[in-house]
């Protein structure tokens, strides 16, 4: 098992952890006070053929979405070249077909990084919040600052990389990772799941990312197991 605190591995039998001394919770057997603490340990439910159907929907919907981009791109400027008196054919197409290369190559890179990823193991190493400013300009010239807060996420793998989770303006997953805790990247699904769930009130799904409440056994929205 993991410590919690600081993601050393500790013998099962240990009480204590060897690395920060931190006491070790267990969850309580079955009928025992405590029983309902929540789910410890990385869920086998990664394993439930819907999320690898899951995967195989996305890469199908990335490739479709892309060539629907690119044809639009390329007759669409073709059309311009053909009618327009700012561009003209073959120039104009030559645009387009640059243009739809580059939505084919954008998914074709998606495609392939979520073939390419892999399931490895990490601990919290620590959070951050900060305010930062983006700069708007709008169609009539003007130009407005807005600020926003930017919530992130260190992960450290136990190889010694460091993967960061940033979201704008939503504290939820900020909220969600503990520093210390140990957690688990998917493969093909770019998501992390918890080690230790003990007094979760939601989970996100590890496939869509949609928060849901630890009751649950699968995603309200996609279906997929919750891995708990």
């Amino acid at each position: 098992m993991y410590c919690p605190n600081c993601g050393a591995f500790v013998p099962e039998d240990a009480r204590f952890c060897k690395t920060c001394g931190k006491e070790l919770r267990r969850p309580a057997p079955a009928g025992e006070a405590g029983a309902d603490r929540g789910p410890v340990g990385f869920s086998a439910k990664i394993n439930d053929p819907a999320f690898a159907r899951y995967i195989r929907n996305n890469n199908r919907w990335s490739a479709v979405f892309a060539v629907i981009l690119a044809a639009a791109a390329v007759v669409g400027f073709y059309i311009a070249g053909e009618v327009s008196s700012e561009m003209e054919n073959p120039g104009s197409l030559c645009i387009g077909l640059g243009i739809g290369g580059m939505f084919l190559t954008i998914a074709l890179f998606q495609i392939l990084g979520r073939k390419r990823s892999t399931t490895w193991d990490g601990v919290v190493e620590d959070k951050t919040v900060k305010k930062k400013t983006e700069r708007h300009t709008y169609g009539d010239g003007d130009v407005s600052d807005q600020n926003y807060l930017e919530y992130t996420v260190v992960i450290r793998s136990d190889r010694g990389k460091r993967y960061s989770i940033r979201v704008k303006n939503d504290d939820t997953m900020y909220r969600y990772y503990r520093i210390g805790d140990r957690v688990r990247h998917h493969a093909g699904l770019n998501s992390y799941e918890k080690y230790d769930k003990t007094g979760d009130r939601f989970i996100p799904c590890a496939a869509c990312g949609t928060i849901c409440d630890i009751k649950d056994e699968v995603c309200r929205r996609c279906k997929c197991p919750l891995l708990k």
